[in-house]
């Protein structure tokens, strides 16, 4: 092989932030060739224009000479239909937080992809055990052959936001996952210039595990009054040197997504630690999602 990593051409599913984030450092550092698919249009252009944006902000700081910044935007390709992708060597999945989407998605991998393709997804909090179950080819036992190698290919991959900038991966084993797709994975993560930590396939793995309680919490401080918004934002900004203090950061991550991943770790664990502040909920249900939003617990314009 060539490369160590042995991927030598990649899928990515979803279009949005994410994905497009994934499909950026890999066809710039890992120098693979990107198949990028989104059932929306809108976003897959949205998504090339970002692409477009970034290199042109790493030549312009000399960070990239154009003829490279000009191969790396040769080896993402958009795609119509996951059909295209069947001769991808992974793919991975950049989806909303949604395990009966995803577990869709990952019915469609088993059957529309090489049958020895990396599936992995980008999920930050949902169980990768259960998403690998649905790859199990019907009629197949899961401790058949057959059902052991479908599943033993889908790992967890999850880039952390905004994926040019952040150097972490979280590396995801399911029950089922086998030591070569881990391995692999690792070796491709690496590549395409991150750090990897390794979690057990638990609620919200170690970084959500930890954080969204943190957000929740503070959330529940404004939701009593016990502080205001930017008394709760100063004190971890300059009380514990935060770069941004919580509730900004969940309107970075945006409210529905913080929502969705609290309520995973509150239903995985049934530990009433976990409940959802109500106010969480209440701005999720009036659409202030954030900055995607342009309104959370702080409001945004287009500057």
């Amino acid at each position: 092989m060539s490369i160590a990593h042995g991927i030598k051409q990649l899928g990515v599913l979803g279009a949005g932030q994410m994905g497009t984030g994934i499909a950026f450092v890999s066809a710039l550092r890992a120098k693979v060739p990107v198949l990028l698919h989104d059932r929306s249009k809108d976003q897959i252009s949205k998504g090339l224009t970002l692409v477009d944006k970034l290199l042109a902000k790493d030549v312009s700081k000399g960070r990239l000479q154009f003829s490279e910044a000009e191969e790396a935007r040769s080896r993402i390709t958009p795609v119509d239909s996951l059909e295209a992708m069947r001769d991808v060597d992974m793919v991975v999945e950049a989806v909303s937080e949604n395990l009966d989407l995803k577990r869709a998605i990952f019915r469609e991998f088993g059957t529309k992809l090489r049958p020895d393709a990396i599936l992995a997804s980008n999920t930050s909090s949902i169980s990768i055990t259960k998403i690998a179950a649905a790859v199990i080819p019907e009629g197949a036992s899961a401790a058949s052959e057959q059902g052991k190698a479908a599943s033993g290919r889908v790992v967890g991959l999850h880039f952390f936001n905004p994926v040019p900038v952040m150097k972490l991966v979280e590396l995801i084993s399911a029950v089922q996952t086998s030591k070569d797709t881990l391995d692999r994975s690792r070796v491709f993560a690496e590549a395409c210039g991150k750090e990897v930590a390794t979690s057990q396939d638990v609620p919200g793995f170690v970084s959500n595990a930890l954080l969204m309680p943190f957000i929740n919490e503070a959330i529940m401080c404004l939701e009593k009054g016990v502080a205001t918004r930017d008394d709760i934002d100063k004190t971890f900004r300059l009380g514990m040197a935060h770069p941004m203090g919580p509730l900004q950061l969940a309107d970075f991550i945006g409210l529905d997504t913080c929502l969705a991943i609290q309520q995973t770790l509150y239903s995985g664990t049934s530990d009433s630690k976990y409940r959802p502040s109500v106010l969480l909920e209440r701005m999720v249900d009036a659409q202030y999602l954030g900055k995607k939003s342009g309104r959370g617990f702080y409001e945004y314009n287009d500057g």
